[in-house]
């Protein structure tokens, strides 16, 4: 079987300097191939706790992992609950913490979840399937501004009203064919060398109903908590939303007021816990991009606790 190969591999290796006895954490397991290194890395001793909020990437991991034994511990929760899976699993003073915030392949190329534009499916998107809201439940119930908000704000898509009234008129919607057929008539079709005219929507809704960016906020609010001196939070974001949201978090834990100008006082917390040590995002190297086309956005940022 052919394994996974996970996204800018080399590079978290490399700032995460996993070594025998090391003790991580995979805050988004999905298919296990950063955590099957570090485990790899860490025998024989070493502990990981690998989070997913998707139960199916997480019972295929279970397999897929299961030579390492009790070395990994498994947690169905959302990476945002990391500060309180930390410690319930005896992972406080970490020494190091990955976040891989792409959605898996996995969940595209299985048509149930909904989540792909190219195959046709219910409308879902839910990367947690014990929750209630679904894609479905906005595009069939919210205001036409209300979608048309969401898919501007969360898909940066500059047609977001034309397209939400299409989205409106076309109701009820039952698939991503549907929700395609939509957009289409708004956009026109696909056109070579440009990206598909359904992406920023379905990106804005998946975003939407799974609450990624708050996530990552807190996500990224409780990490530095619970590794130690030293430590390291690895994030890879596939975005540019996402990449902002780490961006503006790592400089405002170094220390640096990310306030409006003008404020009498700082009310964004800044204080210096943290030493940011990519300036520059660290992207997928050309041959990487070439066997990997799926990673050509990702952007890779570190950040070392004081």
């Amino acid at each position: 079987m052919l394994r996974h190969t996970p996204v800018l591999l080399d590079e978290v290796l490399q700032f995460l300097e996993p070594g025998p006895g090391g003790r991580f954490i995979d805050a988004t397991l999905g298919a296990g191939g950063h955590s099957r290194a570090i485990l790899e890395r860490t025998a024989p001793g070493g502990l990981l706790l690998a989070i997913d909020q998707d139960e199916p990437a997480l019972a295929q991991a279970r397999q897929d992992l299961a030579s390492f034994g009790s070395r990994v511990l498994f947690a169905h929760s959302n990476f945002r609950e990391i500060a309180s899976l930390a410690a319930e699993h005896g992972f406080l003073q970490s020494d190091g913490v990955l976040a891989d915030i792409g959605i898996s392949s996995m969940m595209v190329d299985d048509p149930s979840r909904g989540f792909s534009f190219m195959r046709e499916g219910p409308l879902d998107m839910r990367m947690d399937r014990t929750q209630s809201l679904t894609a479905a439940d906005v595009v069939n119930s919210y205001s036409e501004k209300e979608v048309a908000d969401i898919i501007y704000n969360y898909g940066e898509e500059r047609r977001s009203r034309p397209i939400a009234r299409s989205i409106v008129r076309s109701r009820p919607l039952q698939s991503t064919t549907d929700l395609v057929r939509s957009i289409e008539r708004v956009t026109g079709g696909p056109r070579h060398g440009h990206i598909h005219p359904a992406t920023r929507t379905f990106q804005g809704l998946r975003i939407y109903v799974n609450d990624e960016l708050k996530s990552l906020e807190e996500f990224l609010d409780s990490s530095m908590s619970i590794v130690r001196s030293g430590g390291r939070v690895v994030v890879i974001t596939f975005h540019s939303l996402e990449d902002r949201i780490v961006k503006r978090a790592f400089r405002r834990l170094e220390g640096e007021c990310i306030c409006p100008p003008g404020l009498p006082v700082c009310g964004c917390g800044a204080r210096e816990i943290v030493k940011v040590l990519t300036r520059r995002p660290q992207t997928p190297a050309a041959l990487e991009q070439e066997k990997n086309p799926r990673s050509r956005s990702a952007k890779l940022r570190v950040a070392e606790k004081l």
